[in-house]
């Protein structure tokens, strides 16, 4: 199945028409549009290409690995040197490899890795942090106490491992105390928010809506957690549930603002792209990546570029997401108060 040129560009740089014109350099391959931080990551990824001088393709599976593998033909089909892929699977992310260096492309992992041994280069957000910052904020919360529901992201995808062995490696030592008890750890497939407002709404019905602590994978998890909770009516009051998210989306950090949800994790996006459109600008040009660090993937040492995370609160909504045009003010209007104190 291979699209002509016009119909799949987003963002080609120096394009004028499509008479004659060469295929993309570089493939960015997304595995969704449907969350708000990948819009960002789009963005961000394509707006340094052009920069750079590079022509791109960039087009999202909507979490379908049949539409990832399809997606990795066309491209291949179409002359990319470079595949800078967001796997909806990392298990499965492997056979997109094998195929590119059949056709002498390379592949950058992007976000999530690529469980393969031959993987060129990996660009990701340290997601094990993400999990120890949550859990580490939920204990400082509960007083090292209480009853957690961790709410992980779709199975197979290794952010969302990562993410949920930081809880559990932060957690267990009060876990083999007893003193905290996780009464439900759930896989969402397709990261979903509405899936996890069942998942917290089982576990408030299992506990007696006895919750003290739940630690998603994401912000849309992180939504469905607020929506339980506040129809269960335990986000008022003195006691409030403790719901951690990550990708500060504006809805999330709004929350924040209001009480609704204690703390959001920003992975920075925009040094996340730029990193990602750096490689594949020296793969194309046959140069070797900056490696900042490696991670052991199939049993091979894999180069790898990690961007920092950060924890959101109230007192750092402006540093961290406005001064830096992360969000707007005006994405959150629950925060005005606090802004313009700060100002």
């Amino acid at each position: 199945m291979i699209r002509s040129i016009c119909a799949v560009f987003v963002a080609v740089a120096s394009l004028a028409g499509c008479k004659k014109q060469e295929g993309p350099q570089v493939a960015f391959l997304l595995s969704t549009l449907q969350e708000e931080r990948y819009q960002k990551d789009m963005k961000y990824f394509e707006a340094h290409a052009k920069e750079l001088g590079i022509a791109t393709v960039t087009l999202a599976a909507d979490n379908d690995n049949a539409k990832q593998l399809s997606q990795v033909e066309d491209v291949l089909a179409q002359g990319a040197k470079v595949l800078v892929i967001q796997p909806t699977d990392s298990q499965a992310g492997a056979s997109y490899v094998r195929l590119a260096h059949e056709r002498g492309a390379k592949v950058v992992a992007y976000d999530r890795a690529i469980i393969s041994g031959e993987l060129d280069y990996y660009v990701s957000h340290d997601s094990y942090r993400v999990g120890v910052l949550q859990a580490e904020a939920a204990l400082a919360a509960t007083g090292g106490k209480g009853k957690y529901v961790l709410l992980a992201g779709q199975a197979g995808h290794s952010v969302a491992a990562e993410i949920t062995r930081g809880y559990e490696q932060t957690l267990a030592p009060y876990v083999a105390r007893g003193d905290v008890e996780i009464v439900m750890k759930q896989n969402h497939s397709a990261w979903s928010s509405e899936q996890a407002l069942k998942t917290v709404e089982d576990a408030l019905t299992r506990t007696g809506g006895h919750v003290d602590a739940i630690l998603a994978n994401n912000s849309g998890m992180a939504r469905g957690a607020v929506q339980a909770v506040t129809a269960a009516g335990l986000n008022s009051g003195d006691k409030k549930v403790f719901i951690a998210g990550a990708d500060a989306d504006a809805a999330n950090v709004n929350f924040v603002c209001q009480g609704k949800q204690t703390i959001e994790v920003l992975k920075d996006i925009q040094p996340l792209a730029r990193t990602a459109a750096d490689v594949a600008k020296s793969l194309v040009d046959g140069k070797e990546p900056k490696v900042s660090a490696t991670v052991s993937l199939a049993g091979h040492a894999i180069p790898v570029a990690a961007v920092r995370v950060e924890v959101v609160t109230p007192d750092t909504i402006k540093p961290l997401l406005v001064d830096t045009g992360f969000l707007s003010a005006s994405e959150l209007p629950a925060c005005a108060n606090r802004l313009a104190a700060m100002r």
